[in-house]
Order: C-alpha cells, then structure tokens, then sequence
C-alpha cells in the first residue's frame, strides 16, 4: 500500500486564505444572511448564464424543489428524470407531489438519451429535467425542440456543470430554470449552497419569494414559502471561488486532456465529448470492462484515490423501487444499468501536479495487464 501522504485522493475541497478572509469579513460586518455578499454573489454569477437572473438558497437540491414549485409543477404531473443520477435529482420531484418518469442515458455522455425522453411521454407530462452529468451538458439543442413541440417545461440539474456549455450557451441558459450546487467537492462551492437561474422575471420574482418564507416585504407574506436562504457568508466564499472557476475550469480540462491521451488499457474506456460540447469535467469517468471491484482495489493500492457515481440507478433505490414494483411498474433502462455497472471516476481536479497525472496513467494503464 502506497503511503498516506502519496495519496492522490479523488476530490480536494479547495479552502483557502482568501476564503477565510472573506468569511471573517463578513462575520465581523453583523450583516450575516440575506444581505449584500448574497446579492453580489448572484450578479457575478450570472455572468455564467448568459445574464440570467440568479436567486442563492442554501443547496442544490434546494435549487431544484423551489424551480419545481415556482414553475407550478405538482400532483398529477410526471417530470421525465434520467436514473442514472444523485437521488436529489428525482427526489425533488417527489417532495412537490409530482410522478417520476425515467428515461435511459446515452451511453457516450451519460445523460438523458433525446429519444428516450421522447418514448416516455404520455399526457400527464409535464417537465423534462436533464442532468448534466459529470460536467457533461445534455443534448439540450433537442431536448428543448422536444419540450417546445410538446409545451414542457425544461429544468436543468447543472449541480455538476458550472460553465459547461453546449455549441457556446453555456448550461442553466436553456431551459425555464437551471439549477446549481455549491457544495464542498463541486467545481467551485460555498461551503453549501445553491444557485436558480432563470430568464423571466416573475419566476425569479416567484423563487425570492418561496425561498423567504413568502415574503419580499417583511411581514408581508404573498405566497406560502420556505426558509432557504444562504448565508452571506456562504455567498463570500462563493463569490472567491467563482473568481477562480475559470482557472480551475480550464486546468481541469487540461488534466482530462492528459489522461485521455495517455490512458492505453484496453479495458478502460475514456470519456467522449459531444460535438459542440465544453465537459468541465466535475469527475472524469471510465468504464472498466471487467471485475470493477478489482480495478477499483488495484488502483487504492496504488494510491490513486476513485470512486463510483452512482453504484445503484435511482429507479432501483428503495423509496422508488418498492412503489414501482408494487405498482406493477418495472422500468427499461438497459444503459442506465451497465453505466452503473461499469463507471469509475479518477482524479481531475486542478491541485494535481505533473507527477499525479503519470501516477494516475501507470496505475489505470497497469489494469491492462491486470484484469
């Protein structure tokens, strides 16, 4: 086993002096939520969305229920979700009453296959939610003729995709509502937190109002709401973070670079880019052709840190599997299941140097010989 201190770990959480400092600044201000740095934050990261208007709450999966609710999705609806995702994605569904439909992935980019999305459609659609998966944008050019044929709200699950973009609009730019995270392992975080974008004025009216209780107006409730704000100092640390994401976004880019030209096993299958597609790698995916579970083992005991995202499709997890089955209802997703059975996700992350890159190539191209 490689020694502690060699570890080359498959995520580091950037928190810096500059960090620090901001959140001392604002601790020491006494204007700690809701205030100035919120407002700041959201202005500057909208730059990333073409513009859009952006509403702060407290997480991404905060992000999502508030862009259901505010965009009238509930009981009697069906939003169609890739399974191969973060249950957050579908579980927002569920938390404003409306059904779950699942579409199967493209095997190439891991998100929601278009024609997948086009054979669940029934009456009671109501929403299409694309995940941007692994810093990969979803095929939104026709995902949104799909939702424009049929009247369908688009949201997009961007949780892992800041400034990813798809032919130059960049993700959260596309639909009714697009939403982000910012928690500690993303691609630049606020320690946790969550960002709505949105291009019409009354929805982000709307989820100002849903994230306070109701109220714009102090007292002066207009709606039933929530209180999922963000702190400012959650906001000043995002506001550094997004000062940096450009750098970090392009060394990320870089790596994948490196590691796709240099990864050789002919066991391991490197991830494919879209035509007009700009991946920000969030993870850098492979798929291992034989025992996963001994590459995976192979690779610890090189040192090189790896993980899984997702071992279990949504569909298949408890609080969707056992409603389905006792309603009959068994879904086909043939892409969804191998993926899962088959990703591993290396180091890509902008704190790797040189040196880990190659240790990263040797031990991946070492599974050749291994598996």
């Amino acid at each position: 086993m490689t020694d502690a201190h060699e570890f080359v770990p498959a995520a580091k959480p950037v928190i810096g002096e500059e960090e620090i400092e901001a959140a001392v600044r604002v601790l020491r201000s006494g204007m700690v939520v809701q205030g100035p740095e919120v407002a700041a934050f959201e202005e500057e990261f909208s730059e990333l969305v073409d513009g859009r208007h952006c509403v702060a709450v407290n997480s991404g999966t905060s992000a999502l229920h508030l862009s259901l609710l505010a965009l009238g999705l509930g009981p009697g609806d069906e939003v169609i979700v890739p399974s191969f995702s973060f249950a957050a994605s579908a579980n927002a569904v569920r938390l404003v009453g409306a059904d779950v439909v699942f579409a199967d992935i493209d095997p190439e980019t891991y998100c929601l296959d278009p024609a997948a999305v086009e054979a669940a459609l029934s009456p009671r659609t109501a929403a299409i939610m694309p995940v941007h998966l692994y810093g990969h944008p979803a095929a939104m050019d026709k995902i949104m003729a799909i939702a424009e044929q049929h009247g369908l709200a688009v949201i997009e699950d961007a949780c892992q995709a800041h400034a990813a973009a798809l032919h130059g609009t960049p993700v959260g730019a596309f639909g009714a509502a697009g939403t982000f995270s910012f928690y500690p392992t993303k691609n630049m975080h606020s320690l946790e937190g969550g960002m709505i974008s949105t291009g019409d004025a009354e929805t982000a009216r709307t989820l100002r109002l849903l994230r306070n209780q109701g109220m714009e107006k102090r007292y002066a409730n207009e709606i039933v709401g929530a209180n999922v704000r963000m702190t400012d100092v959650s906001a000043a640390i995002g506001r550094v973070q997004r000062g940096k994401l450009n750098g970090w976004t392009e060394q990320r880019i870089a790596n994948a670079a490196y590691l796709t030209e240099h990864i050789t096993a002919p066991n391991v299958i490197t991830p494919k880019v879209a035509e007009g597609a700009r991946h920000i790698y969030h993870q850098y995916t492979v798929r291992v052709l034989g025992d996963r579970d001994a590459a995976m083992a192979k690779l610890t005991e090189a040192g090189i840190g790896n993980a899984v995202y997702y071992p279990t499709p949504i569909h298949r997890l408890k609080p969707y599997w056992e409603p389905d089955q006792k309603a009959g209802r068994d879904w086909d997703l043939p892409e969804t299941d191998r993926a899962a059975a088959q990703v591993v996700s290396l180091p890509v992350h902008p704190a790797l140097s040189a040196q880990d890159l190659e240790r990263i190539v040797t031990a991946v191209n070492a599974l050749g010989e291994q598996l």
